[in-house]
């Protein structure tokens, strides 16, 4: 294996797992938002676009068998940055609903595609002990790019749309960040190391890599977890920025699009910054199972803050920054552990496809909550939305005690 520092490609590769990913998922939600889709229909066509991370698993042996994953993740960005350009091309047209939609759906299978191969390649490419060293610094990145789709191109789009409407700004920003993905692409084709490990296998294991997945000890109560842990954040993800653009006299905060990005783009990413960086460190120190409680505290707890603001509706600008800022440190810190069980229970033979199962299942955890979001919001209103959001993190917090993750794991 080319020795290769991990600085060099942990980075940027998960900042481009993260950004196609937050441009389907998020930032479709403020575009379709800025050019008057509801909220209901926001949150059911969106949440459709789950479905190729979904279904992954299906096509995860093929990218684990066929090819190197160094040659999947180098031409998924090749293709992802032509998809976005076609966006950009389609949003100023009468019909960008259906044709952006349809976009983002090809979109999505690439960027499932990629994060099985990125995934696996991380896997591959590290020891364990920097394995979980380095997963706070991946987390970090891609969140840096959710940030940067929720914030920056936000703010551009926002600042755009002054002088040319909101059509021809969100198609100036996807060009943009067409030409990004293109560069990435083009960096991780000389910067990727060559692990010995990344190589064609037998077409003929696909079935044993299915069966090995689901005779794993404790499946049952892995599943649970994977699917449940997130049913709280799948359906805040869905209406935390609707609620941000809202008028007050409908319930929300009234803020800017502009506003919404400086608050996501500059506030949230120092935290997010903060508090991926803390978890990665406190769990190669501590290990896992030591830290799993207090990150999942950290994790779900700070959604009671979108309560205050429903409740109160603050004028004050800094008191939101300062809640969006307590969030994305939880955030930060909580994820990390999330990452890691699934690192765990994907160890074995067959580690790439085995960790797209499991990121599979987490999708469909996020899918099925996000699509009914919107209706269950406009039903009963942002305070009781809110509220029923807390209440769905009760059943990942109850599943903690039954996964059995060794005393040592994720630990130097």
């Amino acid at each position: 294996m080319k020795e290769r520092n991990p600085w060099a490609w942990v980075p940027t590769l998960y900042f481009t797992e993260g950004l196609p990913y937050v441009l389907v998922m998020i930032v479709s939600v403020i575009m379709y938002k800025n050019l008057g889709v509801s909220n209901a229909e926001i949150a059911f066509y969106t949440s459709w676009l789950y479905l190729p991370w979904v279904i992954k698993p299906f096509w995860s042996p093929f990218v684990d068998l066929l090819k190197t994953k160094r040659w999947w993740i180098v031409m998924m960005q090749f293709l992802l940055a032509v998809g976005l350009a076609g966006v950009a091309f389609l949003v100023p047209t009468s019909f960008f609903f259906q044709s952006t939609l349809a976009v983002f759906w090809l979109l999505a299978f690439a960027s499932a595609t990629h994060d099985i191969a990125a995934d696996g390649f991380y896997m591959l490419s590290l020891s364990e002990e920097k394995q979980s060293l380095f997963v706070g610094i991946r987390n970090i990145f891609y969140r840096v790019a959710m940030i940067s789709g929720q914030g920056l191109f936000v703010m551009c789009a926002g600042w755009l749309s002054k002088s040319y409407g909101f059509p021809m700004a969100w198609s100036i920003v996807f060009i943009a960040v067409a030409a990004l993905l293109l560069a990435l692409s083009l960096y991780h084709r000389f910067v990727l190391p060559k692990p010995a490990e990344d190589s064609e296998k037998s077409i003929g294991k696909i079935g044993h890599l299915f069966a090995s997945f689901f005779t794993k000890k404790n499946i049952v109560v892995a599943m649970l977890f994977i699917l449940l842990y997130r049913l709280g954040e799948a359906q805040l993800a869905k209406i935390a920025s609707p609620f941000l653009l809202d008028d007050v006299s409908q319930g929300g905060l009234g803020l800017s699009t502009e506003r919404v990005g400086f608050i996501y783009g500059t506030i949230g990413v120092l935290f997010l910054l903060l508090g991926g960086i803390l978890g990665g460190v406190v769990a190669s120190v501590g290990g896992l199972k030591k830290w799993i409680w207090p990150m999942v505290l950290a994790m779900n707890v700070p959604n009671l803050v979108y309560v205050y603001f429903a409740l109160v509706q603050p004028a004050d600008f800094w008191i939101v920054c300062s809640g969006v800022a307590l969030e994305q440190l939880g955030y930060g810190f909580g994820f990390t552990a999330f990452t890691l069980y699934l690192i765990y229970f994907s160890q074995g033979e067959y580690k790439t496809a085995h960790y797209a199962i499991c990121t599979g299942f987490m999708a469909l955890g996020m899918m099925l909550p996000g699509m009914v979001s919107g209706w269950i919001q406009e039903t009963i209103g942002y305070q009781h939305f809110f509220i029923w959001v807390c209440l769905c993190t009760i059943p990942g917090f109850l599943l903690i005690k039954f996964l059995n993750i060794p005393e040592d794991f994720g630990r130097k």
